[in-house]
């Protein structure tokens, strides 16, 4: 018979849970309170007879004393903790981390499954999520609420509706709560991974379950090549319930209690609120009260049995350790800012409002395949022996019958080039230059890490990876792009290639930094941590924050700069049409049937000579500043005048706003010297490059446009 939890911390808690003493368990067992202790502290346990008086006691059977993988179901009942208000007066009007993210099915994939590779078992097998959409109606729904308690519940949902209209979490919350009851549906989000390691550890202390479940801005993370290092990914899940309400049943892979499967607990995020006369901080649990909290109230985590498990819609299937998360009242806000309409597409749910139904199943399920697909593919992507880190599907059920099949997202038919590529480096199939379809090209590109501390200096280069291939089969994909990814190989950073030559047939381009370009690498461990310190809490892309700052520099963003132009010259130079020679036939002949022409000596000018900005490429950076690429034509003079680069915003009329240089740099026939560049004698032309101060920028930089000037030191 399997056995659980030790008898004596078992029968302590059961004692607990009942309200009961060691004194009064003795007396109802006609032994002394002596016994009963030694019992608790393991210096003994009861003889099977008295297991059986001791089962009466506790209002359970015999079969649950002697496995003790479950607490009786006798005592304290399941039920909801709301947080009281703060003695001092205090309110918090809605959880600040989760005002970090969009209510976007996106982001959250992006998020949960980001937060699923990091949890994820090291014993070579890939962690499998699987996302399940599911609308509730009629008797399913009110089954469902009457298994989560909604008539506790529905005194406070309606305190935050009464003030609904002062602040924006009560006005998402109300909203919640019509479209329940005008529509008569609930929309669960559940997602639940596998082969991960559970919310393990104790309730309050230290540990994941805590770290999830009780705290803010709190990170658990212990691999290098985590994605998250905020503590603030979990946070999109109680942003995408319209409710604020998210239940969760996780499988541990370290037992606790004794017991590893169905450990329950359910966290509200509501809005400071007053309920008749009391007033509530905003936070509130499902759960059973810990005895040992002031007045038995504090809800902790319980071990449900399965029928609890089946009511809440949290029945995980196998016992693999990894968790479930069940979003109640899930809602996507960013279906509105979809520009194409799905008017005529029949699988798509068409409610009075039309297209605008933040609550519909198949275009969420439709969003969620694409956003796994777009920044997990290559998570999801295996070769040469090496088995992909994830798994992912979706699907989507009304009221328990399937309204769309398990779809698994499949990399190559989301990122056809890409996943060819990631693969062909694998398997050990790349080449030095793409000159046949399908190939793929592999270059090495540094990456000079900084000293900690702002101490000057290089701590050693560490060689990225890059991979290029032709763009074919990517019909819906973006082209001549760069994905970047690191340990987790999540999508991290997205973008496009400047000064491409003309006529550069489409591409696709990886680029593996960190842990990702393999263990082989230098410096693999230090890129991871310098490049996860320089992303911001949405993990999309590298450049400037406040850690990169306090832990290195000021400064260090620029080593990212560098290597981005790295990357950007090995793709602009693989990627190029090779040259004819002169030799080869057409040429030979058209030059052997050339009359040359004497030339003409052109006089150049006595004097100073003023060069003339020919050509500009202009981005937008991943931080919000204008990056520019630009050529200059420099007559033949004597003296070359020294010029001054000038940024400014177009503006309809009056004075252009003039922006700071963040960063000049010379890259051919030319120096720059505080801000002016100083050309080199007898050059033709001249190339520099730069990016803006982003302090110096007055409005948001996707609404303006650029204006870059020459002028001479005379401020011509």
């Amino acid at each position: 018979m399997e056995t659980g939890e030790e008898f004596g911390p078992w029968l302590a808690r059961q004692l607990k849970l009942a309200g009961k003493t060691q004194a009064e368990l003795a007396e109802e067992l006609g032994l002394t309170r002596a016994a009963v202790s030694a019992w608790i502290t393991g210096r003994s346990t009861p003889r099977p007879t008295v297991m059986v008086d001791i089962a009466k006691a506790l209002g359970t059977d015999v079969g649950t004393v002697h496995t003790r993988t479950t607490d009786t179901q006798a005592g304290l009942p399941v039920t909801w903790y709301h947080r009281p208000g703060y003695l001092d007066g205090g309110r918090d009007l809605g959880n600040a981390a989760a005002f970090a993210f969009d209510a976007d099915v996106q982001v959250l994939a992006r998020e949960t499954c980001q937060n699923s590779l990091d949890e994820r078992r090291r014993n070579g097998r890939p962690v499998r999520v699987r996302y399940t959409l599911h609308e509730l109606t009629g008797e399913v729904l009110e089954d469902f609420r009457d298994a989560i308690l909604w008539n506790d519940l529905f005194p406070h949902y309606s305190a935050v509706s009464e003030n609904a209209g002062n602040q924006k979490v009560g006005r998402v919350v109300d909203a919640g709560v019509r479209d329940m009851y005008e529509k008569g549906r609930l929309i669960l989000l559940r997602v639940d991974d596998y082969n991960a390691s559970g919310l393990t550890g104790d309730d309050y202390t230290d540990g994941k379950f805590a770290a999830v479940v009780r705290r803010q801005l709190e990170s658990l993370k212990s691999d290098s090549g985590a994605g998250g290092s905020y503590g603030l990914g979990k946070a999109t899940l109680w942003a995408t319930s319209a409710l604020g309400l998210v239940l969760i049943n996780s499988t541990l892979s370290e037992s606790h209690e004794g017991r590893t499967e169905r450990r329950m607990i359910g966290r509200l995020e509501l809005p400071w609120r007053e309920v008749d006369g009391k007033p509530y901080a905003g936070p509130a649990w499902f759960g059973r009260p810990d005895p040992d909290s002031p007045g038995a109230e504090v809800a902790r985590s319980w071990w449900a049995d399965e029928e609890t498990a089946a009511r809440l819609h949290l029945t995980r299937e196998g016992d693999e350790p990894g968790t479930s998360f069940l979003i109640v009242g899930a809602h996507d806000v960013a279906i509105l800012d979809e520009k194409s309409s799905d008017a005529d597409d029949e699988s798509v749910d068409v409610h009075e409002e039309g297209n605008e139904d933040t609550h519909d199943i198949r275009r969420m399920h439709r969003r969620l395949v694409k956003a796994l697909g777009r920044d997990f593919w290559a998570a999801m992507t295996g070769g040469g022996g090496r088995l992909p880190l994830l798994e992912a599907s979706v699907r989507t059920m009304r009221n328990g019958d399937v309204v769309v099949p398990d779809e698994q997202v499949d990399p190559s038919a989301e990122q056809p080039a890409r996943t060819r590529a990631l693969r062909a480096y694998y398997e050990g199939t790349t080449v030095e230059r793409v000159t046949e379809a399908g190939q793929v090209a592999a270059r090495s590109v540094p990456l000079r890490l900084p000293l900690a501390g702002g101490t000057r200096g290089t701590l050693g280069t560490h060689q990225a990876t890059l991979l290029v291939t032709e763009a074919t089969g990517d019909a819906d994909v973006p082209k001549n792009q760069v994905h970047s990814l690191r340990g987790n190989r999540m999508t991290v950073r997205k973008a496009g290639v400047s000064n491409l030559p003309l006529g550069t047939n489409p591409f696709q381009a990886v680029l593996l930094v960190g842990e990702a370009a393999g263990d082989s690498a230098p410096f693999a461990k230090e890129a991871e941590d310098f490049l996860r310190a320089a992303e911001p809490p949405e993990h999309d892309r590298w450049g400037q924050t406040e850690e990169l700052t306090l832990r290195w520099s000021p400064s260090a963003y620029r080593r990212i700069n560098a290597l981005t132009y790295e990357v950007n010259s090995a793709i602009r130079e693989l990627v190029a049409r090779p040259k004819r020679s002169s030799r080869e036939g057409g040429e030979a002949l058209r030059k052997a049937l050339t009359v040359k022409k004497a030339r003409s000596k052109v006089k150049a000018p006595t004097g100073p000579v003023v060069p003339v900005l020919t050509e500009l490429d202009a981005t937008i950076g991943d931080d919000g500043e204008w990056r520019i690429a630009a050529e200059v034509s420099i007559p033949r003079g004597d003296e070359i005048t020294p010029m001054v680069p000038v940024a400014q915003l177009e503006v309809r009329s009056g004075g252009r706003p003039k922006l700071d240089w963040a960063e000049l740099v010379a890259v051919e026939g030319c120096d720059v010297e505080d801000g002016i560049l100083r050309f080199t004698p007898g050059a033709r032309r001249a190339k520099f490059r730069g990016s803006t101060d982003v302090t110096s920028h007055t409005v948001r930089t996707a609404l303006t446009r650029l204006v870059l000037e020459l002028r001479t030191g005379k401020g011509e």
